[in-house]
């Protein structure tokens, strides 16, 4: 086919031009620059609770200097164990005001994985708050690690005054005590100051902002090192997605968890360099969210698949609680050609899928938002992003003719490395003769005459089955064509004579007919090629997903091997 770079220069379908260029900047100057413009403007609605950009700069300004008065500064990691609460804004801000580092922990972690990832960052101070999900957790990670000190915030605290009185009442099994100890400190002491402190001067280019943990392509937890400049040009290249940039007002629904990269750049980071507005929860429950859209009727959802379902599943939904929705962000997971329909049929909102990993900032790629959409393709890639294939099995050169190849990616976007894994860095970048060093995504595509990406698979999630390599996501695709199946998932367990057969696992539509597990095998199988032919199909209630509510394979693959 023709290069797709010529085709991107030529028909880029998403506003502005493909080799547009992204100044180096910091993201301490993007939020900067939108207070100064917008003061008075809402930047954040928790529960109600408004607060605009000024009040923000200043909670920023204020955690910033409070941590130089505790003595941290340049280029000390200070960690993030929060939701979606307006602390993570002020605390995130502030850690890189301060020329310090973010990073971002999963408040679902385990002592054992906060511990870990606090020990291999050498994080020093841990903002978390008084919740019994989270503060117990801290607290043992502060006595088992090199961690120096936590600094607690409140829920209520950062709710309106009616709000908050009813969850002091009502909620205290959930606000856990904090001891008495000289290293510990509450966040509303931390910004008790007046703020103004000199702002430390910063290479975006150099300067590193946020350690981002990650399986990255080979499955073990990394730190993905993201500069201010990765992290403000990828914000910039997703606010220009939208052609509507700048002349409506912009406001989001932000239920997708911050510390996960892609709200982090589509939710957090777009948002504020837009001078817009996040309508906050900590976390997804169909029914909270369909409320905050009745009662806020933001424009934009970024999601993930399994979010949208649970949406149009919800008690008592009406298409009129969507009817504020102009676009509609997919990541995380395939977006099924079913659910866009249905989405698009039932809200009037288009919902258009991206891709992009950890080690990226967030995005590579998106459908554009009014022009030439395909299902099933991860759309175009955005601006000064470059996407190519190469040989699955040397890097180094092209796939062979009509054969897919795994994706690389280069751009303004793309991690500088991984914290202290030099070894993972050189297998995870590979120099292509004249064209530089490139990301390697660990994902295998197509790219077709109009440049649009197609995934076809993981190379990690690939099932031998007897020296045939089977593709989990293309059974899965074939699995989703039965009307009676809602959600699927194909791994490969172990097998004596073909050393791998794939497995598949289902959870079916309450409202389909019913439908039994080796009824769904017959009919699966007589679809599929011999090499890839399913051992069983399993119908569960449930399958496992991640924070996000993206269908986790290697949890599945877990639990199975757990159950024998």
């Amino acid at each position: 086919m023709t290069d797709p770079e010529t085709v991107w220069r030529t028909a880029f379908n998403h506003p502005g031009q493909w080799d547009t260029s992204f100044p180096p900047t910091t993201m301490v100057d993007l939020f900067e620059a939108s207070a100064a413009a917008h003061p008075q403007a809402p930047l954040l609605d928790f529960m109600g609770r408004k607060y605009d950009y000024a009040e923000t700069l200043d909670a920023v300004d204020r955690v910033a200097c409070g941590l130089k008065a505790l003595g941290y500064g340049r280029g000390d990691r200070i960690g993030l164990f929060l939701p979606n609460v307006p602390h993570y804004v002020a605390a995130y801000y502030g850690i890189l005001k301060l020329g310090a580092i973010a990073v971002n922990f999963s408040p679902l972690y385990s002592v054992e994985e906060l511990a870990a990832q606090v020990e291999d960052s050498g994080t020093k101070l841990l903002f978390t708050l008084s919740a019994t999900a989270l503060l117990p957790t801290a607290l043992e990670v502060l006595e088992q690690s090199a961690l120096e000190r936590l600094v607690i915030g409140s829920v209520a605290g950062g709710l309106p005054p009616l709000k908050s009185l009813l969850y002091r009442w009502f909620k205290s099994k959930e606000v856990a005590p904090r001891p008495a100890d000289p290293r510990i400190l509450s966040f509303s002491k931390l910004i008790a100051n007046e703020g103004g402190c000199d702002s430390v001067a910063l290479d975006p280019e150099r300067d590193v902002a946020l350690i981002q943990y990650t399986g990255g392509t080979t499955g073990t937890p990394k730190g993905a090192v993201l500069t201010h400049q990765n992290l403000s040009a990828n914000a910039r290249q997703v606010a220009q997605l939208d052609p509507n940039y700048g002349k409506v007002k912009d406001s989001i629904l932000g239920v997708l968890p911050f510390f996960h990269v892609f709200a982090n750049t589509c939710v957090l980071n777009r948002t504020v360099i837009a001078g817009g507005e996040i309508v906050m929860l900590p976390r997804f429950n169909a029914q909270q969210a369909l409320a905050e859209l009745r009662r806020t009727r933001p424009r934009s959802l970024p999601g993930v698949p399994t979010m949208y379902q649970a949406l149009l599943d919800a008690p008592g939904m009406k298409p009129s609680d969507f009817s504020s929705l102009h676009t509609c962000i997919s990541g995380g997971a395939p977006l099924s050609a079913q659910l866009k329909e249905e989405w698009e049929r039932v809200t009037g909102a288009r919902v258009i899928e991206g891709y992009g990993l950890s080690e990226s900032s967030g995005v590579v790629s998106t459908n554009p938002y009014e022009a030439l959409n395909k299902p099933g393709t991860i759309g175009q890639p955005l601006a000064a992003t470059r996407v190519r294939l190469v040989d699955k099995e040397d890097p180094t050169r092209p796939p062979p003719p009509g054969e897919p190849g795994e994706i690389v990616v280069s751009g303004p976007q793309i991690m500088r490395g991984y914290w202290n894994r030099p070894e993972a860095d050189a297998e995870t970048f590979v120099h292509v003769e004249g064209s530089g060093h490139w990301l390697r995504t660990g994902d295998v595509g197509t790219i077709d005459e109009d440049g649009y990406i197609r995934i076809v698979d993981r190379l990690k999630d690939m099932i031998a089955v007897g020296g045939f390599k089977v593709f989990p996501s293309q059974i899965e695709a074939v699995l989703y064509r039965h009307p009676a199946i809602k959600e699927a998932l194909v791994i490969g367990l172990p097998d004596a004579y073909h050393g791998e057969l794939p497995h598949a696992y289902v959870v079916l539509d309450e409202e389909a007919p019913a439908v039994t597990g080796p009824e769904l095998s017959l009919w699966l199988n007589a679809q599929l090629g011999k090499h890839e032919r399913v051992s069983q199909v399993v119908v569960r209630a449930s399958l496992p997903k991640t924070m996000i509510g993206k269908l986790s394979r290697k949890d599945l693959i877990a639990e199975v091997q757990a159950a024998g």
